[in-house]
């Protein structure tokens, strides 16, 4: 069963290897909510963590959530834009996880207006996903991971719909505390179009490693994403056209994790994308460094985090966990 399924996922993966997107719709899907994540770097799809806001970017997380686990996340997202996500997670049998979870933004009220700027009146955006996931032990250290996610975007009199699946797999010892995961996020398309052309969906092939350090509260996460975008086009740069070494830089995200307790974490992270693009737009203060920390108190989970993903303002991310 497990090479059977290791055979599909790579098969889908590889099918969509070759979009090398230009323009595509849904980039809120990118954007993660997680506390925890957005404190190592943005974006983890390897942390082994009883926490169900990573399951988001890696549906094969699930397997390490505790049965009945509710978590909220609130992110907030640039000037008067607002984004959150919701999750539960509950445990099948002695192998399988299901959850069920739901991603959103609100980007508040704004001028609607003609071409040549004649103000019509107030309008208002939003984008949504709800998403069904599952996760199956495939044996003691593999797991595999598959969601299906509904997607509804709608700006002031236009809307657009979407289907959308991940599929994960991943791997853990425990004995090394190493873990390490492949995600093909958000293969689908729009089943209903903005307008009169049909524009991607911002699929993203993920490769992600953890390693705890024997005897250290410290553990290592590295992140590799985009790794079907290599053209040049896809990046921005101010001054010149980016070169090979910017480009194969723009895929990493470094994060360490300090735990001294089961109860506490501090973590800190690089996005050198982030980082990279930030700068390139006029603002170096802290571009592409991220910091957080969280509590674990009985059945509560919480956790805070600080990540810059504009020149125009920080972001703070907030996330609550509750196990029943």
């Amino acid at each position: 069963m497990a090479r059977h399924f290791l055979l599909l996922f790579f098969a889908f993966a590889c099918a969509s290897m070759h979009a090398q997107e230009s323009q595509s719709v849904f980039d809120f899907l990118n954007v993660s909510t997680s506390s925890h994540a957005n404190a190592l770097g943005g974006r983890n799809v390897s942390l082994i963590e009883n926490d169900a806001s990573l399951v988001f970017q890696n549906p094969a997380l699930l397997s390490s959530v505790d049965d009945n686990s509710l978590n909220l996340n609130f992110l907030t997202y640039m000037q008067g834009s607002k984004m959150g996500s919701a999750a539960f997670v509950k445990t099948v049998g002695e192998r399988g996880t299901w959850g069920v979870g739901t991603q959103f933004v609100g980007y508040g009220s704004m001028k609607e207006t003609l071409a040549d700027g004649q103000v019509l009146g107030e309008m208002s955006a939003m984008d949504m996903a709800l998403s069904g996931m599952y996760s199956y032990n495939l044996n003691d250290f593999w797991v595999g991971g598959v969601s299906a996610k509904f997607i509804y975007s709608k700006y002031g009199s236009y809307s657009s719909v979407g289907l959308a699946t991940d599929l994960a797999i991943s791997y853990f010892d425990d004995e090394s505390d190493f873990s390490t995961s492949f995600v093909a996020a958000n293969l689908g398309g729009q089943v209903k179009a903005f307008g009169d052309v049909h524009e991607r969906i911002p699929f993203n092939l993920q490769w992600g490693f953890t390693k705890g350090i024997a005897h250290a509260p410290i553990r290592f996460s590295l992140t590799l994403t985009d790794l079907t975008r290599w053209s040049k086009n896809y990046y921005y740069s101010a001054d010149k056209e980016p070169g090979f070494g910017r480009i194969l830089m723009n895929h990493f995200n470094l994060g360490v994790d300090i735990v001294p307790s089961d109860r506490f974490y501090f973590a800190l992270g690089y996005n050198f994308r982030r980082a990279s693009e930030l700068k390139a737009a006029g603002s170096s203060h802290m571009a592409g460094f991220t910091c957080g920390a969280g509590l674990n108190i009985k059945k509560f989970q919480l956790g805070v985090a600080y990540a810059k993903y504009h020149v125009s303002a920080p972001c703070l991310s907030f996330s609550l966990g509750y196990g029943f």
